[in-house]
């Protein structure tokens, strides 16, 4: 049994937005509501209710006055035991955009909805507002609800390699807001156990997979050929809608692949763009491990910067 924990409303400085959850058993807790004494208030609430028999609890917290923190905000969070079917659900559509229902007020009700708003289990909820992200929201009759927006990572990386550097970039982004496509022609060199986050594409033909990516997939290439490096290259400078791209490499094997790239007429402001070497300015050690920091670092730089550039009514996913 568990008790999912969710920030519904965030009044003021406070330190996650509406939608933030935590998963919280007997003995363990995953995510994190962040704001060091309400999580540990959130935490011993929650297994309260692990011990008890109440399904749901509602409650505000004034962070400053009640909880003694700086940020002086106030946070009102939804407890609620997990309901397994609709859980199992949202596991499944892990790639889907879904929307979750959950009476706060009177009979434990849950319902869970696809991105249109059509229901796909639960009990009957009433309509959301689904350009507002997660909020609460009252139905005709006065019950209050949380219309608590779940949506799949939007950004999306083909990682073509899967040396030392290429599974350490895995790793660290296994816990990120992304998804995955892991790239190469050897089978045996992908890790037995993967995150869930991360699909495995063993091919003889990786090209293939630079143009079934979705519009505005960022790319990066690091395989155990130069050659094949160059193939992946020439490929991504030849499609559309290319969010961002990079090779593992120095600056003279940038110059290298710069010259060949204009012999074969590519877009000069394409090459430009390619981003080689990288990881962040400053780091040069070459461990995978330190590599995996910088560039993911650089890659949520990224991210962030094309979510930011989106219309308000995009990010939120109307």
């Amino acid at each position: 049994m568990e008790v999912l924990v969710t920030v519904a409303i965030a009044e003021g400085s406070v330190p996650r937005d509406p939608g933030t959850r935590m998963l919280v058993d007997a003995d363990t807790v995953t995510g994190t509501i962040g704001g060091g004494h309400l999580e540990l208030r959130a935490i011993e609430i929650a297994r309260t209710m692990l011990a008890g028999e109440r399904a749901r609890h509602f409650e505000r917290f004034a962070l400053g006055p009640g909880l003694g923190q700086c940020c002086g905000g106030v946070v009102h969070l939804l407890f609620e035991r997990t309901d397994t079917e609709l859980a199992a659900l949202l596991r499944e559509r892990a790639r889907e955009d879904s929307w979750r229902m959950v009476a706060i007020d009177g009979a434990p009700d849950a319902a869970l909805f696809d991105a249109t708003g059509a229901r796909i289990a639960g009990s009957p909820a009433p309509a959301f507002v689904r350009g507002r992200g997660s909020h609460v929201m009252r139905d005709e009759t006065g019950r209050r609800w949380l219309a608590d927006a779940v949506f799949a990572p939007r950004s999306h990386l083909v990682l073509f390699g899967a040396g030392h550097v290429g599974a350490a970039i895995v790793r660290a982004l296994a816990d990120l807001p992304c998804t995955v496509s892991w790239v190469d022609e050897r089978d045996d060199m992908f890790p037995r156990d993967v995150p869930a986050n991360v699909t495995v594409e063993a091919t003889d033909m990786p090209e293939a997979l630079v143009a079934a990516a979705p519009e505005g997939a960022s790319y990066l290439v690091m395989t155990h050929s130069h050659a094949l490096d160059q193939r992946l290259t020439e490929a991504i400078m030849a499609r559309k809608g290319v969010g961002w791209f990079g090779l593992i490499g120095s600056h003279t094997k940038r110059k290298q692949f710069e010259h060949r790239l204009r012999d074969k007429g590519v877009d000069p402001a394409r090459i430009e763009a390619m981003v080689c070497p990288i990881g962040l300015p400053g780091i040069t050690n070459k461990a995978p491990a330190v590599i995996a920091a910088s560039v993911c670092a650089q890659l949520l730089g990224v991210w962030e910067a094309q979510e930011a550039s989106l219309p308000k009514i995009e990010r939120e996913r109307t």
